[in-house]
């Protein structure tokens, strides 16, 4: 198939062209039409599946907007207000048509009709949907969806004074790679001093948000939270025994690389004691990696870089470029971290990050244009509800796609020894991620296993975990207090829970796509779209066989891409 990023916007045949959603008493009148229409043969429900799609791509939209611009800048008030407005008055009147309207389809004796892989995915989704819907657990949701947004607001007001200039987090994060050892040291002490100053504050937000969705799992007939959300995320092809063998294989095959990895750092840098703030460093004399300057660089270079894996790939960045649905550069009163927003009607999503010209943001750039392209890629499906693919595969868009560019990343670097040093970086992070991600996730089981625990508790329990992937030969004497809140900087947790073993999982799918890509590029490449293109409409397993990967979380298969890594990074 030939892909084209020139997508359109769906066209509207339900609702009016220029409906915009402002209130519940003029969007009402849609789902209940919905609710009570006849449904007489199969082409009615497909019919009814087409407006019902369309209703639900012009909410999701709506919805997606409203948290774009209020992330963008954190402190207008009339962005917020109009982001709560709709998660506390409009969405908890949608949920229970959603829920009539997803009992409707089961219940249609057309349904069985219904032809092709596709559906069987959707109504999978459907059937869990309804399983763990309570009317009860519609004014928690709403509450969780503004509290969750209060943990962006907090951090997007962080900044810390260096060398007389205010700056925000991200952007400090540059003096951490300067060659001055004690500029490095004082500026760690400077943002880990800034982040205790709000350590209670986001303590008790998270325990709030722990007691409300622990309260979702109750209403909803489950033991704790982590099993709701377990069936709430379609995790239908992995249990949690899956994710403790992950945890105890990148114990047994990863750490000893990790440890290695640092201990060349170590040696490289020349000093005694290896510290936090000298793992982004290089030795004295060589500068750190300064890849663009602007965001405007930054995409330009994305772009060229695309465009020499795959035109379609710089065509998707273009495309958004020229939307204006790029939001690139750091700034004080933007939410932290980055993402991609797929947006239902358009097509193009939006991505948001907060660059600071450094060589992160290079693969933060890389990375959500994987995701970009995967929503590209996915629009062409019928329904909204082929095109909810999992996360597990989502993330193999975005990894992988960081694996394939470095390739061409010759564009951000004219200098050899520049562009081997940054692949070096990349392939060390590829490895070094690993045991973050099994910290948060085995955090995460533990605190929604152990719902009443104090915040004590939580520090011991939390200070257990990271000491059990965390490289002995990183020297953390003196910073207990910091490390005890090591969780915090960790917005999943308070935005998007039990969202993050999926990296590992994806990591493993991306660098399987690259061993592919090493072999034969073109070959690897249409793997990666025609997999992507699929959507949601293929069971995991089936979408990681359609990319020409296995679906295998076993030690033996993870020790193998991980040995490969290590080749890799050996040749270098």
């Amino acid at each position: 198939m030939n892909y084209n990023a020139d997508i359109q916007k769906l066209p509207r045949h339900f609702l009016p062209t220029d409906f915009v959603i402002t209130d519940w008493e003029s969007l009402a009148p849609y789902l209940i039409n919905l609710d009570e229409r006849k449904i007489t043969s199969k082409e009615d429900l497909i019919q009814w599946l087409k407006d019902a799609s369309e209703i639900e791509s012009v909410i999701n939209e709506d919805s997606s907007w409203r948290q774009i611009k209020m992330t963008c800048d954190t402190e207008n008030k009339a962005l917020e207000e109009s982001f709560n407005y709709f998660m506390t008055t409009i969405h908890p009147q949608v949920q229970p048509y959603a829920d009539k309207l997803n009992k409707k389809l089961i219940d249609c004796p057309y349904t069985k009709e219904l032809d092709g892989e596709e559906y069987f995915t959707l109504l999978r989704n459907v059937k869990k949907n309804i399983e763990i819907f309570r009317e009860e657990n519609i004014p928690i949701i709403a509450s969780l969806n503004v509290l969750q947004q209060k943990y962006g607001a907090i951090a997007g007001k962080m900044t810390v004074e260096v060398i007389g200039k205010e700056f925000t987090l991200p952007q400090a994060a540059k003096f951490l790679e300067d060659e001055d050892r004690s500029l490095r040291e004082e500026v760690y002490y400077k943002v880990w001093n800034r982040r205790m100053a709000d350590k209670d504050e986001l303590n008790k937000l998270f325990t709030t948000l722990l007691e409300k969705r622990h309260q979702l799992a109750i209403n909803a007939g489950y033991d704790n939270y982590r099993d709701f959300r377990f069936k709430e995320l379609g995790r239908f092809d992995y249990t949690k025994e899956d994710c403790f063998q992950f945890h105890e294989a990148v114990k047994l095959h990863v750490m000893p690389l990790v440890d290695k990895i640092l201990t060349a750092k170590k040696k490289k840098l020349g000093v005694e004691k290896l510290r936090p703030w000298d793992l982004a460093a290089e030795p004295k004399g060589i500068q750190p990696l300064r890849p663009f300057t602007t965001g405007d660089e930054l995409i330009e270079k994305a772009i060229n870089c695309f465009d020499k894996l795959d035109p379609f790939f710089g065509d998707c960045l273009r495309k958004m470029r020229t939307m204006g649905h790029l939001d690139l550069e750091t700034r004080k009163g933007k939410a932290p971290g980055g993402y991609n927003c797929p947006l239902a009607e358009t097509g193009a999503p939006f991505i948001f990050m907060n660059a600071a010209g450094q060589m992160d943001d290079v693969i933060t750039m890389v990375h959500e244009g994987g995701h970009a392209i995967h929503s590209f890629l996915a629009h062409h499906l019928a329904l909204y509800g082929f095109k909810e693919y999992p996360t597990e595969i989502a993330e193999v868009a975005s990894m992988a796609m960081e694996l394939f560019s470095m390739d061409k990343w010759d564009v951000f670097f004219d200098d050899p020894e520049e562009l081997k040093r940054a692949k070096e970086q990349e392939l060390e992070r590829v490895i070094t991620i690993f045991p973050w991600i099994a910290t948060i996730d085995k955090f995460q089981h533990w605190v929604y296993e152990n719902p009443s625990h104090t915040e004590e508790e939580r520090a011991t329990q939390w200070m257990d975990i990271l000491q059990q992937f965390t490289s002995s030969v990183i020297d953390f004497s003196g910073l207990e207090e910091y490390r005890k809140y090591g969780w915090q900087p960790q917005l999943h947790l308070y935005e998007v829970p039990f969202y993050y073993i999926e990296y590992g999982i994806s990591q493993l799918g991306a660098i399987g796509l690259w061993q592919q890509y090493k072999k034969n590029p073109a070959a690897a490449l249409k793997n990666y779209t025609n997999a992507l293109a699929l959507g949601g409409t293929r069971t995991l397993p089936e979408l990681y066989k359609a990319a020409g990967l296995p679906f295998d979380l076993s030690p033996a298969y993870i020790k193998g891409l991980v040995s490969f890594v290590n080749e890799e990074m050996e040749k270098l």
